[in-house]
C-alpha cells in the first residue's frame, strides 16, 4: 500500500518530552480523558517499569505504547505480526502529525533508505517491526548504533509468545534476547486474549522483569453474540448481509476453498466481496485488503489469517462460517467489529460436523490434548444454552452480573437474552426416551448417533450395530433433529448428561439415572435455537467524559445531510490521500459533527476525536461543509 504523508503537519520529535500525559492525549490524539486502565498503563510505562496489559479489541492498546512515546526521550521499538497492521498503525500515526515508520519488505530500496536516515537522526519517535525481521543482523546492528537511543520495547499481540496462545509463533521467542542490547528499556507487552496460563508464558518468555499486570474486561458490549445452528448457511449468511445492508463485514472461513467458493457465490448474488488467504499472491492479498480498509469493497471473506491484519475501526457484522478452533480465537476473531465503539454483531454458525473438520487436524498438532481442551472450550460456548456474554466473560475468569441491566441492554447483549425468560415445557416423556436410549446403545455414542437411532434412520452404521433392533429405535420422531440436540444440550446443562472422550460421548450422570427410577416430571425452556430476535441497537455514549460523541436526533434532516456530505468529502480525501477514510475519521467523529454542527475552529476542539493536527489539516473544508448546508 503506497502511502504519502508530505502534507501533514509533523511534530517535532522533541515537541511533547516529559509533557503530561493529559496534554498528549487532547492536543495529539484529540481525546479529553483515557478510557479503561489506558492511564495506570501509560503511568507504569512512563515510570520505567515492565508492564503486561491484557485489553480487548478496540480497548484502547496502541495508545498505551505510541502516547509514552511522545513523553519519552528516543524511541519506541514496537514488534508487530504483519506488514498490514503496521501500514494500517503507521497511517493513523502520521495523520495525527507523529513521524513514525516501519521496516519490513514491503519497502522499495529507495523507501528503506529514507526510514534509515530517519531513524539515525531522531526524527522517529516510533519504529514496527516484525519478530522474523528484529531477529536479523542488519536491524540489531541499526538498533544498537550510539546515536539510537531505545525507550520502551513494544510486543504487540503478545500472546504467539505463549504455545497456549491461540496463534503461537516461534519467531516471538527470539524477542527475549533484545532485552540484552538495550537493558535500561521499559518493556510494554500487549494483547487482547489471554489466560491467566497464557499471561505467565508472556512473561517468562519475554525475559519481563517483575512487571506490573492490568487486565481490562473482557467485555464488549457493543458487539451482539448470537449462535445459530448452521441450516442452510448461504441463506443465513445473507440474512445478516441485509441486516447490515452497505456496511462493512467480514466473514471468517475455516478452509481457503469454502472462502473462495462463498467469495464467488455472493459475488454472483451482486455483493460487493473479496477474498483473503494465504493461497492468494502477496500483491492480491494487499490489494483486496486495501480496497477493503478504504471502503470500496463492503464484505471480506478471509481464512483466519485476517484475524491480526486491520485495524478498521467501522467493520459492523463479523460471520463465523465455521467453528473455531478456540475461545480465544473466536474473540480475536469477532474483535475485529465495533471497534469504534459502535453497535455491532457478531453471528457463529455451529454445526457438529465443523467438529470433526477441525479433530482431523489435530494429529498434525504438536499437542492434539491442549488443541482439544481449547476446542473443548468453543463447543461449550457454542452450545451453551445461558447468556452468551456471561459465557465467553467466564472462558477469561470474569463474571458478568446482568441483573442490573435495561430491559434494551439485555436486548442487545445476546441472542440467548433477547428471548427473554423462555416459557418451561414438559419434556419429562421426550428426557426419558433419549436417556433410555444412550443407555441401550452402551452410553458409547456421541449425540448425533443416538438421535439418528431415536428418529428411526437406517444409515449403514446403525444397522451394522443392529440397533435398529433395539427398542428404542424410531420413538422419538415427535422432534426434528435440532429439537433433539437441543434437549441434549439443556440436559447436559441441568446436570443430567455428560460429554467425555474426543467424540463427546454421552453419558448418564447419577442425577439423570435418578431422574429415569424415579419417573419424576422435568419442566426445561425446550425452544428451537434459531432464534431471529432483531437487533436493537442500543444508544451508545462516553459517560463521564469530558466530551461526549453524541448522535443526531432521529428527526434532524439537516444532521442526515451534513452526515452525508462528511462521508462523501472523507471518502474523496482519503482518495487523493491513499488511504483508509477512517484514518481520517471515525464514523464516531462523522456522527457528532453532525449532531454539534461545529462553528469555528475552537468548537471543532469539542468534537470527539479531533486534536490539534486534525483540527488545522481539515477543520476549513469541515467547517465550509456544516456552513453550507445549515
Amino acid at each position: 500500500m503506497g502511502l504519502c504523508y508530505n502534507y501533514y503537519m509533523k511534530i517535532n520529535a522533541d515537541s511533547f518530552v516529559n509533557e503530561k500525559p493529559e496534554n498528549v492525549l487532547k492536543t495529539v490524539f484529540g481525546y479529553d480523558t483515557f478510557r479503561p486502565l489506558q492511564k495506570d498503563i501509560i503511568t507504569n510505562v512512563l515510570k520505567g517499569k515492565d508492564t503486561l496489559a491484557v485489553m480487548p479489541t478496540g480497548g484502547g492498546k496502541s495508545l498505551c505504547y505510541q502516547l509514552p512515546a511522545l513523553i519519552m526521550e528516543g524511541m519506541t521499538l514496537v514488534v508487530s505480526p504483519l506488514i498490514s497492521l503496521m501500514q494500517d498503525q503507521v497511517g493513523s500515526l502520521k495523520t495525527n502529525g507523529i513521524n513514525s515508520v516501519f521496516l519490513n519488505s514491503s519497502l522499495s530500496w529507495e523507501e528503506y533508505l529514507q526510514a534509515i536516515d530517519e531513524i539515525k537522526n531522531g526524527q522517529i519517535k516510533i519504529l514496527y517491526v516484525s519478530p522474523e525481521g528484529l531477529a536479523t543482523q542488519k536491524i540489531r546492528e541499526l538498533l544498537s548504533a550510539p546515536e539510537i537511543k531505545i525507550s520502551c520495547i513494544t510486543i504487540d499481540e503478545a500472546h504467539c509468545v505463549s504455545a497456549w496462545g491461540h496463534d503461537f509463533r516461534p519467531d516471538y521467542l527470539e524477542i527475549k534476547s533484545i532485552r540484552k542490547l538495550f537493558p535500561n528499556a521499559v518493556m510494554l507487552a500487549l494483547t487482547a486474549t489471554a489466560t491467566e496460563k497464557v499471561r505467565t508464558d508472556i512473561m517468562q518468555n519475554l525475559g519481563m522483569k517483575k512487571p506490573a499486570i492490568f487486565i481490562s474486561s473482557f467485555n464488549r458490549p457493543n458487539i451482539y453474540l448470537e449462535v445459530q445452528p448452521k441450516r442452510n448457511a448461504l441463506d443465513q449468511v445473507i440474512k445478516c448481509i441485509k441486516k447490515h445492508s452497505g456496511e462493512s463485514g467480514i466473514i471468517y472461513c475455516y478452509s481457503r476453498k469454502q472462502v473462495d467458493e462463498l467469495t464467488q457465490t455472493l459475488d454472483k448474488l451482486g455483493y460487493s466481496v473479496l477474498n483473503y488467504h494465504a493461497g492468494l499472491s502477496d500483491q492480491q492479498r494487499a490489494k483486496n485488503q486495501d480496497l477493503f480498509i478504504k471502503d470500496e469493497v463492503q464484505i471480506i471473506v478471509a481464512t483466519i489469517a485476517f484475524g491480526m491484519g486491520i485495524d478498521k475501526p467501522n467493520v459492523r457484522f463479523v460471520i463465523n462460517y465455521d467453528l473455531p478452533k478456540s475461545i480465544e480465537e473466536f474473540y480475536q476473531e469477532i474483535g475485529r467489529a465495533g471497534r469504534d465503539g459502535l453497535p455491532s454483531s457478531a453471528l457463529l454458525l455451529y454445526s457438529a460436523a465443523d467438529i470433526h473438520k477441525i479433530r482431523f487436524f489435530f494429529q498434525e498438532a504438536a499437542n492434539p490434548e491442549q488443541s482439544e481442551a481449547l476446542l473443548q472450550g468453543m463447543i461449550k460456548y457454542a452450545t451453551s444454552r445461558v447468556c452468551r456474554r456471561k459465557a465467553l466473560l467466564a472462558y477469561f475468569g470474569e463474571s458478568y452480573d446482568s441483573s442490573n441491566k435495561s430491559a434494551e441492554e439485555k436486548s442487545f447483549c445476546c441472542d440467548i437474552c433477547a428471548a427473554g425468560d423462555l416459557p418451561l415445557s414438559d419434556v419429562t416423556i421426550p428426557a426419558q426416551k433419549l436417556l433410555c436410549c444412550i443407555i441401550r446403545t452402551n452410553q458409547r455414542y456421541g449425540a448425533n448417533y443416538v438421535i439418528d437411532v431415536l428418529m428411526g434412520l437406517k444409515n449403514k452404521r446403525i444397522l451394522e450395530n443392529g440397533h435398529n433392533k433395539i427398542t428404542t429405535w424410531g420413538i422419538g420422531t415427535e422432534y426434528d433433529k435440532e429439537t433433539w440436540f437441543e434437549l441434549v444440550e439443556l440436559l447436559i446443562d441441568q446436570g443430567y448428561l455428560i460429554k467425555y472422550g474426543e467424540y463427546n460421548i454421552l453419558q448418564l450422570t447419577p442425577q439423570g439415572k435418578a431422574f429415569l427410577s424415579s419417573r419424576t416430571e422435568l419442566n426445561l425452556p425446550l425452544n428451537p435455537l434459531n432464534m431471529t430476535q432483531p437487533i436493537s441497537f442500543a444508544k451508545t455514549s462516553s459517560k463521564g467524559n469530558k466530551i461526549i460523541a453524541e448522535k443526531p436526533a432521529a428527526n434532524d434532516q439537516v444532521a442526515d445531510k451534513i452526515l452525508t456530505q462528511l462521508k462523501a468529502w472523507r471518502k474523496r480525501k482519503a482518495d487523493d490521500l491513499n488511504i483508509a477514510p477512517y484514518m481520517i475519521f471515525g464514523d464516531k467523529t462523522l456522527l457528532d459533527l453532525a449532531a454539534k454542527k461545529p462553528k469555528s475552529k475552537t468548537d471543532l476542539l469539542n468534537v470527539y476525536g479531533i486534536g490539534k493536527a486534525k483540527s488545522e489539516e481539515f477543520g476549513r473544508s469541515i467547517l465550509q461543509i456544516i456552513s453550507e448546508i445549515e
